[in-house]
């Protein structure tokens, strides 16, 4: 039926029907707390406080995310990691140490590849894994329905993973890298020493550390993706940051463990952030798939 309806027709009709979508999700989240003032933040004197971090001591961000309605979770702390490792831990010790060496700005263990990807990945991390779900769609061949259904998964998984790993960031409090190192002195863990010159090389974002910000989206993203196309698909994703540059993945799981990692290489999070990231955004994505927007294919096998 709809084949009968000259192109140019069946256009101005998704138009029409996207606005209208459109335009009944924004008056459905008039009043979902993403319009709410900043709630005010005073940094804590203890040792593992997150603490405002230069070059710009910047105020901290979205102090209030948790507090938005999800569109999908029953609350922001669903899914909420665990508390992370203790400073005095030797895992905090082996997470704190490997982004010393890693992230520092200059004199770095860094590979010149790994270097490339700390930048690469920089810029908000949702804009790739919606290049990404573009160039997937496209290469599967997937009708109107059957992509709108991916995106909107994506975005769903996108919009919840943020509200949750807000949560998590505010609950847990935890100091950057750039804060931590360079007041190691005070941990009260032998295993690490301080460097008060030591800066990252990427500036660190305005909120504390755990989860990691890219490891529970870009963990979502490949979780969604390999739930409607499977995880194994060759494809090329760019970046704002380097222009004319390209990555090359063979998997939506590589692309993931990538951009997560990359923050280390940054030196903005550490592993114990990245790991907390990636098992925060697998809960999420999965959540959201299981139980939403069910495939015509899945449903008629129920």
């Amino acid at each position: 039926m709809l084949a009968q309806i000259p192109a140019g027709a069946r256009k101005s009709q998704g138009i029409r029907v996207g606005q209208t979508v459109a335009q009944e999700l924004l008056a459905r989240r008039a009043n979902d707390g993403s319009s709410a003032p900043l709630m005010s933040f005073t940094p804590g004197t203890k040792p593992g406080n997150y603490q405002l971090t230069p070059p710009k001591f910047q105020s901290p961000v979205f102090t209030q995310w948790s507090k938005v309605k999800p569109f999908t979770l029953d609350r922001a702390n669903e899914f909420r990691p665990k508390a992370p490792a203790a400073l005095t831990s030797s895992a905090y010790a082996t997470a704190l140490n490997e982004v010393k060496t890693l992230g520092i700005a200059q004199g770095s263990t860094r590979t010149p590849d790994q270097s490339q990807i700390a930048q690469f990945w920089n810029p908000p991390i949702w804009g790739p894994w919606n290049q990404i779900a573009e160039t997937a769609a496209l290469g599967h061949h997937g009708t109107l329905s059957q992509n709108a259904r991916a995106f909107a998964l994506l975005n769903l998984s996108f919009a919840d993973s943020v509200i949750a790993f807000y949560d998590a960031k505010y609950t847990y409090d935890l100091w950057r890298p750039v804060t931590a190192i360079q007041k190691a002195d005070t941990d009260g863990n032998p295993a690490t020493a301080a460097d008060s010159n030591w800066t990252p090389f990427v500036p660190t974002a305005p909120d504390p550390s755990y989860p990691g910000a890219h490891s529970t989206i870009s963990t979502a993203g490949a979780v969604v993706l390999s739930s409607v196309y499977g995880d194994r698909f060759r494809f090329t994703v760019s970046s704002s940051a380097l222009p004319g540059i390209e990555r090359s993945f063979k998997a939506f799981s590589d692309a993931a463990q990538e951009a997560g990692l990359s923050r280390i290489y940054a030196g903005v999070h550490t592993r114990l952030d990245h790991v907390a990231g990636q098992r925060l955004g697998r809960s999420v994505a999965t959540f959201v798939v299981d139980h939403f927007l069910k495939s015509q294919a899945a449903s008629a096998h129920r």
